[in-house]
């Protein structure tokens, strides 16, 4: 009997050793039929409209010729990965906007990333502010396509605040389109404080001038560091602050500036040209153009024609408007008026002048680039 017990009792252990393994092999069986479903549901996710479509197909349905997708391809190449129901809804999302396939190929390259966002977020409320804000759905493409980003930016803690900003300092519809459309990273960039405010006030420009968007949207979107460096910048050659601020009322655009090049045309005018600093308060334009193939050019060619004692067609033009003439009326003054032989000269020494200015700002970004070898 304690022999039959002890068998029944290996039997019944070999049974629960058996069961054991079946449940195991069971839930193997399930874990597999699991990942299974699962690779069919990815692989459902591959077909739009129940055909199987790859991203190329997705985008040439949607309207993009092969020159488009293969640029569209270039930009991102992940698109080629692209899971195609996730494009396909993205991409419907833009046709009510009258985006075009040329239109996608501007944007994407723009904004490579632009198919990994959620674009969908907010999209009808988002489409509806920018429409109001702007007046009709095609600015808001023209904006889209300047700035993908529009589609990005979160509109309660982004988009609205800085918009608000620019409405409270006066700025209309007209304003805003314009504003977006030339600077269309204004939203993301835009902070406003105390000493901003002071900055425009210190300019003298009123919210009733033409010229107060400007200085406003410019002194917006700048670093309160950076209006700083550029404000010493000038002082470093005698201008005081009311006079650098006088002069970036009228000329806003000179806060966009870097301070290499401001430095490098403001010691052109005083130490080559012997012009006062405070020429530039009557004649911003002397900090605006491009020294090397317009400023140094001219000013050495109208240097020659007086050293071989020659006179422009008209006299008594001041150097500051010499620089700022057409090239054509430039050359009519000071080169056309005089001999054949004395013409030749002169457009040889000028083409000269520019094409040596022009070796010189490549040989500066070779220096700083470094040579390729």
């Amino acid at each position: 009997m304690h022999s039959t017990g002890k068998i029944n009792l290996l039997a019944f252990i070999r049974l629960l050793s058996t069961s054991s393994s079946l449940v195991r092999r069971n839930h193997l069986s399930a874990t597999f039929t699991t990942r299974c479903s699962t690779l069919c549901a990815n692989e459902a996710e591959q077909r739009v409209g129940g055909a199987k479509l790859s991203p190329l197909e997705v985008l040439r349905k949607w309207g993009c010729n092969d020159d488009e997708i293969s640029k569209l391809f270039t930009s991102r190449p992940a698109l080629q990965r692209a899971n195609v129901s996730q494009l396909d809804f993205k991409l419907s999302l833009l046709t009510p906007l009258g985006i075009t396939s040329s239109d996608l190929v501007k944007i994407v390259s723009c904004r490579p990333k632009f198919f990994s966002s959620r674009i969908h977020l907010v999209l009808d409320e988002r489409i509806n502010y920018f429409i109001d804000v702007l007046g009709s759905k095609e600015v808001l493409r023209k904006a889209i396509i300047r700035n993908p980003s529009l589609m990005l930016y979160d509109l309660d803690d982004k988009i609205k605040p800085a918009i608000d900003f620019y409405r409270g300092l006066g700025f209309s519809q007209k304003d805003l389109v314009a504003m977006l459309m030339s600077r269309p990273t204004v939203i993301p960039r835009t902070s406003f404080n105390k000493g901003k405010l002071e900055y425009i006030h210190k300019t003298g420009v009123t919210r009733d001038s033409k010229m107060f968007k400007y200085v406003a949207a410019i002194i917006g979107v700048t670093r309160m560091e950076t209006i700083q460096e550029k404000v010493a910048n000038l002082e470093k050659f005698g201008l005081s602050e009311e006079e650098i601020w006088g002069l970036c009322g009228k000329c806003p655009i000179l806060l966009t500036l870097s301070v290499e090049k401001v430095q490098r045309n403001m010691t052109f005018v005083v130490a080559t040209m012997k012009l006062a600093a405070r020429s530039v308060l009557k004649h911003p334009f002397l900090l605006l153009a491009n020294l090397e193939t317009q400023i140094r050019p001219r000013v050495d060619l109208v240097k020659r024609v007086f050293e071989m004692g020659m006179k422009p067609l008209v006299e008594d033009v001041s150097i500051a408007t010499a620089l700022r003439m057409s090239e054509k009326r430039f050359l009519k003054v000071y080169v056309m008026c005089h001999r054949e032989d004395v013409v030749e000269e002169l457009m040889e020494f000028y083409e000269k002048a520019k094409n040596v200015k022009r070796l010189g700002v490549e040989s500066k970004k070779y220096v700083r680039k470094g040579f390729p070898f």
